[in-house]
């Protein structure tokens, strides 16, 4: 193994990677929002009409990108790794040069998928489970459809402390920043660094739990993990290529650490079909009142439509795929962590957090570990340490999941309940003697 080449072609890939954000170019500000609502209220709704910033020396980054391709031997697990990572950044800056175009939809496609997209070696899309999840919880998530209590709602900079409180001394020895953006359109963004919390808008309790498990314990803590390891440290970086795993984890860290509620759990799904809806041709207007329509209050509807058309057209079909994978992601991750349980190598749910992996990875890279070549990740999060716990979850989820819960209603209870067995009657003249 060429340990030096290995360095170089890791460090020319960050060099190259730290210029090119995806989400960052394609956020719209929040003075979009303001104005669509605006002429929506007065009931005369103007499609929104974004301008994004230009990336500079776009071909020069592509060269760049293109040659380290070239140079990676994909017959080594390392150099794939770094070849995969190096062309899914390719992939990215070609996005950013066809936004607003049809190719868009294409090139995020080949990053992100798409929700008829099938998850895994199963028959369901990623389309189908959004809809199951919304139709299963429908009744539930109608009887629980309850305005915030505004005077429970929290402040950013309020919520930016409490993360503080906790982040701070879990990442010890760690410099970490708590930031508000007024110009953050999603509710929040993690790296290595800082969290960036949504400056418009107010938190609710279970925002700041989400947050702290999303964000915090998984998004930011393997990206310091990634950033630590002596040979590769493009794991810091959060890569097209592993967005699906990182989303997946995110997701799933929310639901084991009870964080989730029945409002993000129908957002995250929601956004799946809405994403399909775009493709096949509804604009803007359309998907805004689809997610209206779903319960959601105006501006949060603006900024659910606003993911889907972000570096699209609001005029529908070019629409940015990205949220279909957070289905897939949970979906996936879950699964790896019900068969690595399975088969006793409780090692592989450690090694997702060494740094911003695929699943696949932690696979292919395995002998890595056990070399030392790839170092053991110093922080995980709190809900990992409960190995047992956590095992004992995974191991009763894959069991309940082979029960058919469609096919069994309450009457089936009752029926098991009712089944009465009584004592055989004596004869009354042996009781009389």
């Amino acid at each position: 193994m060429d340990t030096q080449k290995i360095a170089e072609l890791d460090k020319e890939l960050i060099r190259c990677a730290r210029s090119i954000n995806v989400l960052a170019t394609l956020t719209w500000p929040d003075v979009y929002c303001a104005h669509f609502l605006e002429t929506w209220r007065r009931k005369n709704p103007q499609l929104p009409k974004i301008q994004y910033p230009g990336i500079q020396n776009l071909k020069n980054l592509c060269d760049a990108l293109d040659a380290i391709c070239a140079k990676c031997d994909t017959g080594h697990p390392l150099e794939k790794h770094l070849y995969l990572t190096a062309d899914s950044y390719r992939t990215a800056a070609e996005l950013l040069n066809h936004i607003g175009k049809p190719k868009f939809s294409e090139l995020s496609a080949d990053l992100y998928g798409n929700p008829k997209d099938r998850i895994l070696n199963t028959r369901l899309t990623h389309l189908e489970v959004a809809e199951r999840i919304i139709q299963h919880n429908k009744n539930s998530i109608d009887a629980l459809r309850l305005e915030e209590d505004q005077s429970q709602m929290i402040e950013p900079e309020v919520v930016a402390d409490k993360l503080r409180a906790k982040l701070g001394p879990f990442f010890s020895g760690v410099s970490i920043e708590i930031v508000v953006d007024p110009m953050l359109s999603s509710l929040a963004a993690a790296s290595a660094n800082r969290i960036r919390l949504r400056g418009s808008g107010k938190f609710s309790q279970v925002n700041v739990r989400q947050l702290l498990h999303h964000e915090g314990f998984v998004h930011m803590l393997t990206a310091i993990n990634g950033r630590e390891q002596p040979l590769l440290a493009s794991l810091q970086l959060g890569s097209p290529r592993t967005t699906r795993t990182q989303e997946g984890l995110a997701t799933f860290a929310e639901l084991i650490t009870n964080s989730m509620d029945l409002r993000r759990l129908e957002r995250i799904a929601l956004r799946v079909p809405a994403i399909q809806m775009g493709l096949d041709g509804a604009d803007f207007i359309e998907v805004f009142q689809f997610f209206l329509n779903a319960g959601q209050s105006e501006r949060e509807s603006f900024y659910s439509a606003a993911r889907i058309f972000r570096g699209g057209d609001t005029r529908g079909t070019i629409v940015f795929t990205k949220d279909a994978l957070y289905m897939r992601g949970l979906v996936s991750v879950h699964t790896f962590l019900i068969r690595a349980v399975n088969e006793n190598r409780l090692h592989l749910l450690r090694h997702l957090f060494a740094g911003r992996f695929s699943v696949g990875d932690v696979l292919e890279l395995e002998p890595f570990f056990e070399n030392g070549t790839l170092k053991e990740p110093r922080f995980v999060p709190p809900w990992l340490s409960e190995t047992q716990t956590l095992a004992a979850y995974l191991c009763y989820s894959a069991i309940q999941a082979d029960v058919p819960t469609d096919e069994i209603t309450f009457a089936d209870f009752l029926a098991r309940d009712r089944t009465i067995r009584l004592p055989k009657r004596t004869h009354p003249h042996k009781i009389l003697s």
